[in-house]
């Protein structure tokens, strides 16, 4: 009987999941399809919060920039970050040694802070000490981070497949969440 719950449960939430996402590409929201080595992530872009940098990463991944790009730090209870299209592409200029020191052939981004809070399934811009220095990488949160709160631009948040972004493959704490052998992201497409 507990069993039959738990699986109606998770059905239900599966259910729920599947809805939001819909109900988001009804809304005429736009939505990021990343597909993983460990399975889809779909994230809600907020196009009106961060313009600029939503409409980046949009080109990029209809471009197909994003297509074999390694999640090159990934910090377990922190975040993973992905997005180098200069060294992260597995298929095209990859160096694991460098990876997460590229961008995009494009000038960076300039800030585009809200009162978004960094809450777990939350995706923002990588950038260095300068804040108006966003180009192409970009992380999702495995768990809250107040500490980044207005201090990184938030471009969307996960909406389904969080239960994928948990299995990305963890890098070693004591050098900086770096990956060896790094899972990636397959494709990355853009719908409503």
């Amino acid at each position: 009987m507990r069993k039959t719950i738990a699986g109606l449960a998770a059905a239900t939430m599966m259910t729920a999941a599947s809805l939001a996402g819909m109900a988001h590409a009804q809304q005429g929201e736009d939505l990021l399809t990343l597909n993983t080595t460990d399975g889809p992530v779909v994230i809600e872009l907020f196009d009106e919060e961060a313009p600029e940098n939503v409409a980046r990463v949009k080109e990029l991944a209809e471009e197909g920039a994003y297509d074999n790009v390694v999640f090159h730090r990934v910090i377990g209870g922190f975040m993973a970050q992905t997005g180098d299209v200069q060294f992260g592409d597995t298929e095209d200029g990859f160096d694991l040694n460098k990876a997460g020191m590229g961008g995009s052939d494009m000038p960076d981004l300039p800030a585009e802070f809200s009162d978004i809070p960094f809450k777990r399934g939350v995706v923002g811009m990588a950038r260095s000490q300068n804040p108006n220095s966003a180009n192409s990488q970009f992380f999702i949160m495995f768990a809250d981070a107040p500490h980044l709160n207005g201090q990184y631009t938030v471009i969307g948040e996960v909406v389904e497949g969080m239960d994928n972004v948990d299995k990305i493959k963890k890098g070693d704490a004591a050098q900086n969440g770096k990956v060896s052998n790094p899972d990636k992201i397959l494709s990355a497409t853009v719908s409503q």
